[in-house]
């Protein structure tokens, strides 16, 4: 049998320890908040989940998820609420709640908040490839730019493509972040 992984409360919320199985809500869980960068969801403890990634991103308006970039395994993304901005391969989709985006390896994409309010985004990656030294890169793309999503200079350095954002610091759930 698969044990059940303890949730440790820290004074950021709970955070899942250990191996095994668990349920956290996120409300309860430990988020990560920077200005300027989308408060983001981590259900992701110690250790990290070797095979998928799985986040929960909440971007206000004109605010990029990311920096445009790809990855060397699949992405997907599902709008849950709000509004938001496809830049994929260059080219701009409009995004709306019940919206799945699928990014095989490869594809050059980010996504930026759009509407009046909050866009809940669930972000899920593979882990096969995508760690390490050859996880992809950050690409120069002129419609990013104007979004405020882009980098200037190809780089495969996270600090150098987010140099301009403050750091996210972990932080409580926040009203008003998830609808309901």
């Amino acid at each position: 049998m698969i044990p059940e992984a303890p949730l440790e409360a820290t004074e950021h919320g709970l955070l899942p320890k250990g191996d095994g199985w668990f349920v956290l809500n996120a409300r309860e869980a430990r988020w990560d908040h920077g200005h300027g960068r989308p408060a983001i969801c981590r259900f992701e403890g110690e250790p990290h989940f070797s095979q998928l990634g799985i986040r929960l991103n909440v971007l206000s308006p004109g605010e990029p998820m990311a920096m445009y970039h790809w990855e060397a395994d699949q992405e997907d993304f599902f709008v849950l609420a709000g509004e938001a901005l496809l830049i994929v391969e260059g080219q701009e989709r409009p995004l709306r709640q019940w919206d799945l985006v699928h990014c095989p390896a490869g594809t050059r994409h980010v996504i930026v908040g759009a509407g009046d309010g909050h866009c809940v985004v669930l972000a899920v990656g593979a882990r096969d490839r995508s760690t390490g030294s050859d996880w992809g890169a950050y690409g120069v793309d002129e419609t990013a730019l104007r979004h405020g999503a882009g980098v200037e200079q190809e780089t495969t350095d996270q600090p150098q493509a987010y140099a301009r954002f403050p750091k996210r610091e972990p932080t409580r759930y926040r009203e008003g972040w998830l609808p309901g």
